[in-house]
């Protein structure tokens, strides 16, 4: 897609679909580290994909310097943007963070930029594979 259209999408119309990124490749990790029920799959995503797990995981982004000035500036415009929504086990900061994030990769994707979400999504998994049950 085109920068100058992408720019013109609302930023909770990238966290939408950047949540589904999100889920999904957590999801794919998950089940590819072994077969087992599905409560349990299901819970080892969860830890994944929580609003918390999503705030930790970009807020070391940052703090690690590993994302770029544009990624920060689309991060950002999610983390801002007015939801109707919130979370209902983490506060309105990690909601807003976690929000940013999908933000950051619903752009990510509609850019085309498959090997760059890889890297993060990676690097989330890293960040908070040490909470996993």
């Amino acid at each position: 897609m085109e920068e100058s259209r992408l720019r013109t999408y609302s930023p909770l119309t990238l966290a939408f679909l950047g949540d589904a990124v999100y889920t999904l490749f957590m999801r794919d990790y998950v089940v590819r580290k072994g077969n087992t029920n599905v409560n349990r799959l299901h819970k080892k995503t969860v830890g994944f994909v929580s609003a918390n797990a999503q705030e930790k995981a970009v807020m070391a982004l940052i703090e690690g310097d590993e994302l770029t000035a544009e990624e920060l500036e689309i991060f950002r415009r999610g983390e801002n943007a007015q939801t109707a929504t919130h979370a209902k086990n983490a506060s309105a900061r990690s909601y807003h963070r976690a929000t940013g994030f999908e933000c950051l990769i619903g752009y990510l994707y509609l850019k085309e930029e498959k090997t760059r979400i890889e890297e993060i999504l990676k690097r989330a998994i890293e960040i908070n594979e040490d909470e996993q049950i």
